[in-house]
């Protein structure tokens, strides 16, 4: 057995090779690529012998990634690649060495060394299909996009308070067509009050609004309001930076929707889209998170426990002499867990089962947030099952069990 630590940067990888006693074998540094990758099979090659039968070698690498092409071409070789968490790193480092010296080298030799002591307690990186590898990659684009929505809509609403509070009232939705055409062609007070009734009108019609004359006489008039500003100049500078927030804003908004179509689509040819959309609570984008974030590796969780500890939805429990804590887990994939709390809370209203958990929860005192991370838990273990045995989402089927606990 051979035993490679990897500490990798952009451009380059430090690696180590080490044998089963502990013993440094070799060490380089390699370019990133094909020429780094080949010069690291050589190097393997070498100290594992021409007398290796290649059925019988093992080799086990730890990397701090769990992506990319390098990871990718590891993993392809067949040599057994572990992702180790960079906390975990940290706290192994610590465990060898007070004196704080860190180098790219020591951390191969370090890494090289957690693999050969400590791989049982590692994740080695799932083997996930291509096809999954895909739906990860469109699904966290357009959910970054979404959050990066999110983020310049704040902005632009704390701009707008600063010198056009009028326009948080005329504006409910500052993400909207109408709001950003009409922000985007006056976006001062003083141009903003010149807008026409037809102007107005015909911003919502494009946005496809519901009673345009009611809601085009409101916007007029809350515009058209006195209300207190900035100096002339001042006003200018942000009358400036509202329109690059509108331009941009608009941007993030065709792309979100040009990626939604995407997420659709990659999610579609998946053959697990059927089982994780008849979930309750999921649908296209919300099942495409939750399938890329878990992957479909059948392998990769041992069980329904070992999924549910993976979402973070599952408790964990700090007990020292007579004192037992319960608590959520703080550590987590934020990505999944906002999507499995999500489907929760929409399977309130698709599941009577789900509804029903939920409403136990709250009556034995566990607050909104407790009971649906709860709830989640519990989806998760179904989802798991339905997984395992290729079976569609049945209602009476998940949650008979706890119905027959309860009635027991």
């Amino acid at each position: 057995m051979l035993f490679v630590g990897d500490d990798w940067a952009e451009d380059h990888h430090d690696v180590e090779l080490m044998d089963t006693a502990g013993r440094r074998l070799a060490r380089a540094r390699l370019p990133e690529g094909v020429a780094g990758i080949a010069r690291l099979h050589a190097m393997i090659a070498e100290h594992l012998g021409p007398d290796t039968d290649p059925d019988q070698a093992r080799v086990v690498i730890g990397i701090e990634t769990d992506r990319g092409p390098w990871v990718a071409a590891l993993v392809a070789a067949g040599y057994a690649v572990f992702a180790v968490n960079p906390l975990q790193a940290v706290g192994y480092r610590r465990r060898h060495g007070v004196s704080g010296a860190k180098s790219d080298a020591a951390d191969a030799h370090m890494l090289a060394n957690m693999v050969r002591t400590d791989a049982h307690e590692l994740r080695p990186i799932a083997g996930d299909s291509p096809e999954a590898e895909a739906v990860k990659v469109i699904t966290r684009a357009h959910k970054t996009l979404i959050w990066e929505r999110t983020r310049h809509t704040q902005r632009l609403r704390h701009s707008l308070r600063e010198y056009f509070p009028a326009a948080l009232e005329a504006f409910e939705d500052l993400d909207a067509p109408e709001a950003l055409e009409l922000l985007g062609k006056a976006p001062d007070p003083d141009s903003a009050a010149r807008l026409s009734l037809s102007q107005i009108r015909a911003a919502l019609r494009r946005a496809r609004r519901r009673d345009i004359e009611g809601k085009a006489t409101r916007i007029q008039s809350l515009l058209r309001a006195q209300q207190l500003g900035q100096p002339a100049v001042v006003t200018a500078a942000y009358a400036a930076t509202t329109r690059a927030a509108v331009t941009v804003l608009a941007t993030l908004r065709a792309q979100v929707s040009t990626l939604q179509g995407q997420v659709e689509t990659f999610f579609g040819q998946h053959p697990d889209a059927e089982i994780v959309l008849s979930q309750p609570g999921l649908g296209p984008i919300l099942g495409a998170r939750v399938l890329a974030e878990f992957g479909d590796d059948p392998n990769r969780y041992a069980s329904a426990k070992a999924r549910k500890n993976y979402a973070a939805t599952s408790p964990i429990t700090r007990a020292s002499g007579k004192k037992k804590v319960v608590l959520a887990r703080f550590v987590h994939n934020d990505r999944l867990i906002d999507a499995l709390m999500t489907q929760a809370f929409a399977a309130l209203n698709t599941s009577p089962g789900a509804r029903t958990y939920y409403d136990q929860q709250r009556a034995r005192g566990v607050g909104h947030n407790p009971a649906l991370r709860q709830l989640a838990n519990r989806l998760v273990g179904i989802l798991h099952g339905c997984l395992k045995t290729r079976t569609l989402y049945n209602e009476t089927t998940a949650w008979s069990h706890h119905a027959n606990n309860i009635a027991a």
